[in-house]
């Protein structure tokens, strides 16, 4: 079995409730992939391609984003693990605790629900080689 794992979306924007509550949910979460916040303003934070927004931001035009499903990818076992019980002490609430998953051989995720109920994954494919950590773009 080969799974193609590519740079298919180049961005995503959460509309939340709760500025405040999400950013320590994924602040939390984040850290644990190391993924560090990018920047920060009173209406949104960002990192990576995740951006995070209140309804009052002016991308979001009063208009809360529905229930979503993110996966993350991690490194290995050990931080799906320390992802989950960054993320249940940041508030979020369990959706499935770590453990081998029957999608491939190997797939070993966990499942949170974030502060608005979208269900955030953090999943390890099992042993493999990359071909690539990540993707570079220069300008």
């Amino acid at each position: 079995m080969e799974l193609y794992r590519g740079r298919l979306i180049d961005h995503i924007q959460l509309v939340v409730r709760d500025l405040a509550a999400s950013r320590r949910f994924y602040g939390a979460v984040l850290e644990v992939l190391g993924i560090p916040i990018g920047g920060e303003a009173p209406d949104y934070f960002w990192a990576d391609e995740l951006f995070v927004s209140s309804a009052d931001s002016r991308a979001a035009l009063g208009v809360l984003t529905g229930r979503h499903h993110l996966a993350f990818q991690a490194r290995d076992r050990a931080m799906v693990d320390a992802f989950h019980r960054a993320g249940l002490a940041a508030g979020g609430k369990d959706n499935g605790a770590p453990g081998e998953r029957p999608y491939h051989p190997g797939y070993y995720a966990c499942f949170l629900l974030d502060p608005d109920g979208n269900n955030i994954e953090a999943v390890f494919h099992g042993e493999a080689e990359r071909s690539a950590a990540a993707v570079t773009l220069s300008f």
